[in-house]
C-alpha cells in the first residue's frame, strides 16, 4: 500500500483488504481493545464456504487466538486434589485426528526450546497430565499431574498449535485446506526472554514454507512487534491498527520511526531502575539503536552510540553491544549481567537519551538518571 493511511468502515472491509494482499507476512500492531481477536474470528469466517442447510463445507484459515486458548481447560480434581489434568474440547474439530499425527512426539521437542517440564496425552480423554521432574529425599523422581504456572500453560498450548501448523506448513494432507494461518497475540503472561525465543522460532518456521500459505499476525506487545519485523526483513506490510470513530484505520509503517520505538526507550528504563538486566536486554538497546541510526541517515547503530568523535568509550560500547547480540546468546541464554555491564549498558542508552532528544514528558515516571 502506498498511502501512509488507508480507512475502512467495519471489520469486513478491513478483512476483504487484507486478504487482497499477495503477501506472505502481514505484520499489524494494536492496542487492547482495538479489536485484534474480533478481526482474526471475522477473517476466519470469511473463509468459511457453506451448504444449503448452512453447514461448513470449506474453509481457510487455520488460527490462535483467546478462543484458541478456550479450548483448554483445567480439571483440578477438587475432591482428591491429586489428579490434576488440562482438558481439551473433543468438539472442536481443532483436535480431529491428532492421534493418528502423533501429536506428542510433535509437540514435546517444540515445548523443551521453553520449558523443562513434559506431559502425555490421553486422547480417549480428551486430557493432558503434565510431568516433572523433582528431587525428593536425594533422588530424581518424576511427579505427575502437577498443575503448571499460567506461563507454562500458554506455552505449551501455543507449541501445540505450532505443531498443528507446521502440519500445515509441510503441506500435511489433513492440514492442505490452509490457506492462511491468523495469530493473534501468542506471548500474553510471558517473560521478555520468552517472548523473543517465541517470536524467533515463529518467524524461523514460518520462513520454511514455500509460500503457498499466508501469515497474518497481529499484537499489542512491542517487543514481539519488534523482533518479527526484524526476522521477516523489509519486503513486506507492517501496519498499526487503530479504531477511529465506528471504523479502523491502518498506518503503514514501512517508511516512518515504527511507533514503539519510545515504548521499548520506556521499558528499558524501568528495567534500568529495577537493577533486572539480562544480556537479552543488549538485543532491544540494538534495535533501538539500529532504528535511531536508520532515521537519522546513518550508516549503522554504532553512529549513535556516541556523537561527539573524541569519546574514548564508543569503541568499547559498540563492541560489547556486538558481543551481547553475537548469534542467538542474548535469546536463549538469559543471564543477568554483573554489575560493569550493568554500568555500561546504563552508560550507553543515557548517552543516546542525551544526543537524541524525545519529550522528557514520556519519561516522568521512569526517570533514567536514577542510579541502579
Amino acid at each position: 500500500m502506498n498511502r501512509e493511511t488507508s480507512s475502512y468502515p467495519d471489520l469486513e472491509a478491513l478483512v476483504t483488504y487484507l486478504r487482497s494482499l499477495d503477501k506472505k507476512y502481514i505484520l499489524l500492531f494494536a492496542y487492547n481493545g482495538t479489536g485484534k481477536t474480533r478481526l482474526s474470528m471475522d477473517f476466519m469466517q470469511a473463509g468459511k464456504e457453506f451448504d444449503a442447510d448452512g453447514n461448513v463445507t470449506a474453509r481457510d484459515t487455520l488460527y490462535f487466538n483467546a478462543f484458541t486458548e478456550d479450548l483448554f481447560n483445567w480439571d483440578n480434581d477438587l475432591i482428591n486434589d491429586a489428579q490434576r489434568v488440562l482438558k481439551l474440547n473433543k468438539d472442536s474439530k481443532f483436535f480431529d485426528g491428532l492421534q493418528e499425527l502423533e501429536m506428542d512426539n510433535k509437540i514435546r521437542p517444540l515445548l523443551h526450546r521453553y520449558s523443562d517440564f513434559n506431559f502425555l496425552i490421553n486422547y480417549d480423554e480428551g486430557s493432558v497430565k503434565f510431568i516433572r521432574e523433582e528431587i525428593i529425599e536425594g533422588t530424581a523422581q518424576n511427579v505427575e499431574h502437577i498443575k503448571v504456572s499460567r506461563g507454562e500453560e500458554n506455552i505449551f498450548i501455543w507449541c501445540f498449535f505450532l505443531a498443528i501448523a507446521q502440519l500445515a506448513i509441510d503441506r500435511q494432507e489433513a492440514y492442505q485446506w490452509v490457506k492462511y494461518v491468523f495469530i493473534d497475540d501468542p506471548v500474553s503472561s510471558l517473560d521478555d526472554n520468552n517472548t523473543i525465543a517465541i517470536a524467533h522460532h515463529l518467524a524461523s518456521m514460518l520462513k520454511t514454507g514455500n509460500g503457498e500459505i499466508k501469515t497474518i499476525i497481529s499484537t499489542h506487545h512491542a517487543l514481539f512487534f519488534n523482533v518479527l519485523h526484524n526476522e521477516f526483513g523489509n519486503n513486506f506490510p507492517k501496519y498499526f491498527l487503530s479504531k477511529i470513530n465506528n471504523g479502523y484505520e491502518l498506518r503503514n509503517t514501512n517508511d516512518s520511526p515504527f511507533f514503539y520505538h519510545v515504548s521499548l526507550i520506556q521499558e528499558l528504563q524501568k528495567t534500568i531502575i529495577s537493577g533486572n538486566l539480562y544480556t537479552y536486554h543488549f538485543n532491544i538497546l540494538r534495535t533501538i539503536l539500529e532504528k535511531a541510526a536508520n532515521f537519522h541517515g546513518f550508516n549503522g547503530f554504532s553512529d549513535c552510540i556516541e556523537i561527539n568523535d573524541d569519546d574514548e568509550y564508543k569503541t568499547l560500547h559498540t563492541r560489547m553491544v556486538n558481543i551481547f547480540n553475537h548469534g542467538s546468546y542474548s535469546l536463549f541464554e538469559p543471564r543477568e549481567m554483573v554489575e560493569e555491564n550493568k554500568r555500561y549498558f546504563k552508560q550507553i542508552f543515557d548517552n543516546f537519551l542525551s544526543n537524541y532528544k524525545f519529550n522528557d514528558k514520556l519519561f516522568e515516571i521512569t526517570n533514567a538518571t536514577q542510579p541502579i
